[in-house]
């Protein structure tokens, strides 16, 4: 008979779990605290419950982490772990320190299906869902092994923000990560704020209603174009949700959400998305219509993608437009580039269903368009307008 992995279970969860073997509700939450808040895995440490109890669940049940693979340490201390998750798949989760939070970034998936241009996750295919256990041991080993590294005084959190920008698009694995959610959210479990848990979707829209309902917590859209036809090309999901109905439920959720914006993700491609006109076309879109922060991406390079980052002058010229027609608007610094643990390069191991390599080779070019110094100030030789495949 397998064990039953205690990481899977909400308290919620848990505590069905537990009047199944005849306990009471009160010792799902003690259990609940010694796998989250204290980072036990070994049920006879956990003194507080009865003997009978800790010998039950020693029978019939486990907390199973997830095989750390490899490590490894960025320049500016970021630090991105694989970790196995079977069958010949391995995700990637990356801690990201500042001097006032940190942040994890969790992956939800083995893969990606959504396929986005500029993200290496999605050219590494799609495998399958990872479940809730898989989800949560990210967050369980992260925070109670920085802990220990870290030397932190008791009841100092190593990880005081989640974001799940990892692998994977999380609303398309919808049913566990709710109960991961709750458990991050729980003040038996890690206590983070709603406004410090993150999800980002590249719009799956029906997900965003969902979600709204069951768990809002803070929601990043990848919107990354601000027109149909360029984002149908670069977030091929826009053919099924276009832009005005992400927008419409962007709205809808501000209405649970615990922050009153959206932050919008915005990809900076050089010659693709980064031009003045580009910045219009986004203020005409959001400025009436959704409160909304932009966060400009420069974009992670890698081979497959065929596409270019932004110069900085070009960058900081399409932000100025944004905020001199009221819209907030950051660049974000990026981490971790050094170990391919920035936005979009997260990879890990990915057994493909989906025949990615085949479907990419059937895309049509992205035309590049180069501005001319006049339009974005910039000083550059004239280049001809090329063609790039991604």
């Amino acid at each position: 008979m397998n064990a039953v992995n205690l990481l899977e279970f909400d308290l919620t969860g848990l505590t069905a779990y537990c009047e199944q073997l005849g306990e009471k509700r009160f010792r799902a939450t003690q259990l609940f605290r010694w796998i989250h808040q204290r980072g036990a895995s070994d049920f006879s440490m956990m003194s507080d419950l009865a003997k009978s109890l800790r010998d039950k669940l020693a029978g019939v049940a486990e907390i199973t982490p997830l095989t750390v693979a490899s490590e490894q340490a960025s320049s500016d201390g970021t630090i991105k772990w694989l970790f196995d998750v079977g069958g010949g798949d391995a995700v990637e989760t990356v801690f990201i320190p500042e001097d006032d939070r940190g942040t994890l970034c969790v992956s939800s998936q083995a893969g990606c299906a959504v396929g986005c241009r500029f993200c290496s996750t999605g050219h590494q295919g799609f495998s399958r869902n990872l479940s809730t256990g898989e989800i949560v041991a990210q967050l369980w080993f992260a925070e109670h092994h920085l802990r220990r590294r870290l030397k932190l005084a008791d009841g100092e959190r190593a990880i005081t923000n989640v974001v799940m920008m990892g692998m994977g698009e999380p609303l398309q694995n919808y049913a566990a990560l709710v109960p991961a959610l709750r458990v991050m959210l729980d003040d038996h479990g890690y206590g983070l704020s709603r406004r410090r848990v993150t999800v980002s979707t590249s719009g799956v829209v029906p997900m965003i209603d969902r979600l709204r309902e069951d768990c809002p917590v803070a929601l990043a859209v990848s919107l990354h174009a601000p027109n149909d036809t360029l984002r149908d090309d670069l977030v091929p999901l826009n053919r099924k949700y276009p832009i005005a109905e992400l927008l419409d439920a962007c709205n809808r959720y501000l209405d649970a959400a615990p922050r009153d914006f959206i932050t919008f993700e915005y990809c900076m491609l050089d010659g693709v998305n980064d031009t003045p006109e580009h910045a219009k076309q986004l203020v005409a879109r959001v400025r009436d219509s959704v409160s909304c922060k932009f966060n400009l991406i420069p974009f992670n390079p890698f081979p497959e993608s065929g596409l270019k980052r932004s110069p900085r002058e070009r960058v900081a010229a399409f932000a100025r437009i944004l905020q001199n027609a009221g819209v907030v608007t950051t660049v974000r610094k990026t981490r971790g580039d050094d170990i391919d643990a920035a936005c979009g390069q997260l990879a890990g191991e990915v057994q493909d269903r989906t025949r990615i390599k085949e479907r990419l080779s059937t895309r049509t070019p992205i035309r590049i368009h180069r501005p001319a110094a006049a339009q974005d100030g910039l000083r550059q030789p004239r280049q001809k307008e090329q063609e790039t495949k991604a």
